[in-house]
């Protein structure tokens, strides 16, 4: 029996260099944020306007939670070398997006009871002044969503220019490998972005038609969308926190190139463990049986070099003696 851990480690510089732009960009969009929730507050207190207030406070945990993206991003980059960190800092920043998406369920919960209780109790309102303010928050949030797509598009390109042909049969979704830590900040602005343009219809339908419960009623809405987004931002990130990766088609590809029909070996998996290290890397932990004497995990890792998302390999072999023909045929 051999084990032996191999190490490839060659898209560093390619994740921290994405990282520092997201960090960039999200840090940027917090501080825009934070200054439209106070005018959005302010506003909304002012005019009784229960959606503007709605989307007010709902900036204001998209500010907290756009914080913590950031921080995760300076955390990741501060830890990058720490040894203690077996695998790496990345699952900082998935911690980040797992926080922002319970940050998210939050604040849908706090506008539920925030427009049932203006529905009870209906307030006057004023419109105009309210839908000045909420167009205002809009367009903050446009440009919030133009920064971090930016972002985005630079760490995308990044990864691209780094990629490899695997030249086997097997396609991959680029929806793992993206950045979930700066999706999260991506979707609270995006959750501003929808609770804005509720909060001007519901404006609009009140001072055109009259209609007071529209604006309670649009806080409801966008806390059911906002809520929507965040379970499936969470489900995301916790499969990569849980490292629930065997039915990723990476997995499928490491035994497509250590098993195959007719190998006169009979070079068998007995046991594999695959999980996430990276935006797009994956560590895998395996057993070999084989009646192979010179397999070694050299062999298996030159097996494994056509797909570069393995940048972690641990290996162990068990070599089998050759099964003994039948006495019965031994003897003819």
């Amino acid at each position: 029996m051999h084990v032996e851990h191999l190490n490839d480690w060659t898209h560093d510089h390619a994740f921290h260099s994405a990282s520092e732009s997201a960090e960039r960009g999200t840090r940027a969009v917090m501080w825009i944020t934070l200054v439209a929730m106070v005018v959005e507050i302010t506003a909304g207190w002012w005019f009784n306007s229960m959606a503007l207030l709605a989307d007010g406070w709902h900036m204001s945990s998209h500010a907290v939670a756009i914080g913590l993206s950031a921080f995760a991003y300076a955390a990741a980059r501060r830890y990058a070398r720490d040894p203690r960190f077996a695998f790496g800092t990345w699952k900082i920043e998935i911690l980040g997006g797992f926080a922002s998406a319970i940050l998210l369920l939050g604040v849908a919960a706090l506008m539920v009871v925030a427009s049932l209780e203006r529905l009870l109790q209906p307030q006057p309102v004023h419109y105009l002044e309210a839908m000045v303010v909420a167009v205002a928050g809009l367009l903050v949030n446009l440009v919030c969503a133009g920064v971090l797509s930016g972002s985005h598009a630079k760490g995308h390109d990044h990864h691209h220019g780094h990629a490899h042909d695997h030249h086997h049969g097997h396609g991959h979704d680029d929806a793992p490998h993206e950045d979930l830590n700066l999706k999260s900040a991506y979707l609270h602005v995006l959750a501003d972005a929808a609770t804005s343009v509720l909060a001007i219809a519901a404006l609009a339908g009140g001072w055109w038609l009259g209609w007071t419960w529209l604006d309670p009623a649009m806080g409801i809405a966008g806390a059911v969308l906002v809520t929507l987004w965040a379970w499936g931002l969470m489900r995301q990130t916790g499969r990569v926190l849980l490292d629930r990766e065997m039915d990723h088609p990476v997995v499928a590809e490491i035994r497509e190139a250590l098993e195959f029909p007719g190998d006169p070996h009979e070079t068998r998996i007995a046991d594999l463990h695959v999980w996430r290290v990276g935006r797009n890397a994956y560590a895998c932990a395996l057993t070999l049986v084989t009646h192979d004497p010179q397999l070694t995990p050299d062999r298996v890792r030159q097996q494994l070099a056509i797909h570069p998302e393995i940048a972690h390999t641990t290996v162990e072999i068990h070599w089998c003696e050759p099964a003994s023909p039948h006495p019965a045929l031994q003897a003819h």
